[in-house]
């Protein structure tokens, strides 16, 4: 399960004891008794050595060590959380402006585990560390914190990724090592307008069913341009895309819904990535203002994607001249001839459907503050039968989760395991892990 949510305190730094470590420093210590971790050896080596170095050696101050501690709350387990650490909390560790890296350890098991630095604001200097931790019923973890060259990612180890495809009119296109996602900008809509068949005219997000653990966007667009036009459709061993998106919402694409009807932007006029990297990617969307009813609506959406994670994280951002009733998550029913479930209560939604020769289950989750409704909307219409999250934005503002689990993956066999999966995340977004940093 990756990124949902850290309660972050930073505890006031204290001075250890080193005659007697188990007392003053952290709980870093292995079964075995007063252990010390391999980086924190070589910190208290480092230390213990500098004054003997002599003349202006001995002026230096000892490398900066940082102490991290996550508890889940939670009587279940959590097998794939994302920590994400402000660097502001971390100035320890040295200036954000020259910090190129961090090493994080496992305190228990010494293992040099894999590392982010998150640019999330695009100016070139580094916001937040990430990494991620299996913690487990009511467990906690600790982790040693160190500057210095974070573990190297295997070339072909999993990771996130996100692109814009000028290459396939100018989709952008998103993954991980479980689900795939797509989206359709402004050359799609305006080959649509001239009734060019390769023209799209949609803000819905599409599903690419992936069935491997390794990156497949370069691959299958690589594939419509060098073996034939949309190859990406038939499935060679790694996935494929028959997901149907059309003029419906997809999965969690979104609207305003005002007197029985939803009112929707068009493609997205504007992007910008602002991170890739093996624990998370984020990137921004901008759509041209559209109409809701009378009203003229902005909207720009902050995603992003976790590895572990089958669900993509939006931050949706509307503005308007006038207030608006609502922001309206939509997860499309197809033919609606497959299977509805929601836990309103909770905060999610699902559709479970068979696709060819396999089954697909889609779904929204959001937290239960945002939520005002919950519909199973079926219309004669093409594509306009959908599920709607009706949900009321805090400062202009909603935070959901939109993905799906597909059966060919081996991730989910039946609709059960699917629930279970949205129920687990729906839970643990509302019991933030705790993490405090001394």
């Amino acid at each position: 399960m990756s990124r949902t949510g850290c309660n972050f305190r930073l505890a006031r730094a204290t001075a250890p004891c080193y005659a007697s470590p188990k007392k003053s420093w952290p709980n870093y210590l292995g079964s075995g008794g007063p252990r010390f971790s391999t980086l924190m050896k070589k910190m208290l080596f480092l230390a213990a050595a500098l004054p003997l170095a002599g003349g202006l050696a001995a002026h230096k101050p000892a490398p900066a060590a940082l102490f991290v501690t996550v508890r889940n709350r939670l009587s279940v387990a959590r097998p794939a959380e994302t920590i994400s650490l402000p660097l502001s909390q971390l100035k320890a560790l040295g200036p954000a402006t020259s910090l190129r890296g961090v090493v994080v350890e496992d305190a228990q098991t010494q293992a040099v585990l894999t590392s982010q630095l998150l640019d999330s604001n695009a100016d070139g200097q580094p916001d937040e560390l990430l990494f991620q931790a299996a913690l487990p019923a009511k467990g906690t973890r600790q982790f040693v914190l160190a500057a210095g060259a974070p573990a190297p990612v295997p070339a072909d180890g999993p990771t996130t990724f996100a692109r814009f495809v000028p290459e396939r009119t100018d989709d952008f296109a998103w993954e991980n090592e479980r689900v795939a996602f797509r989206t359709y900008g402004p050359n799609a809509e305006q080959l649509f307008d001239k009734k060019d068949p390769n023209g799209t005219l949609s803000s819905g997000m599409d599903c690419w069913l992936k069935r491997v653990p390794y990156p497949i966007i370069d691959k299958w667009y690589g594939r419509h341009v060098h073996e034939k036009p949309f190859a990406y459709h038939t499935d060679i061993g790694e996935g494929y895309d028959p997901y149907h998106v059309g003029t419906s919402r997809g999965v969690g694409g979104t609207g305003v819904l005002d007197g029985g009807k939803l009112y929707i932007s068009k493609n997205f006029t504007s992007y910008k990535v602002l991170a890739t990297g093996p624990i998370r990617t984020v990137f921004e969307l901008t759509y041209a203002p559209w109409d809701a009813n009378g009203r003229s609506v902005t909207e720009k959406k902050i995603i992003s994607l976790d590895l572990g994670s089958n669900l993509t994280r939006y931050e949706e951002k509307l503005t308007a001249d006038k207030p608006l009733p609502n922001c309206t998550i939509g997860l499309t029913l197809h033919e609606a001839k497959g299977e509805v479930k929601a836990d309103r209560q909770a905060g999610w939604c699902r559709y479970w459907e068979k696709i060819d020769d396999s089954c697909l289950g889609t779904g929204v989750v959001v937290a239960p503050r945002y939520l005002l409704d919950y519909q199973d909307h079926r219309s004669a219409e093409k594509d306009q039968s959908q599920l709607y999250m009706v949900t009321k934005p805090t400062q202009g503002t909603v935070v959901f989760y939109a993905g799906f689990g597909w059966q060919k993956s081996g991730q989910f066999a039946t609709a059960a395991d699917w629930d279970a999966y949205l129920a687990a995340f729906a839970q643990r977004l509302a019991s933030p892990l705790e993490v405090t940093v001394k």
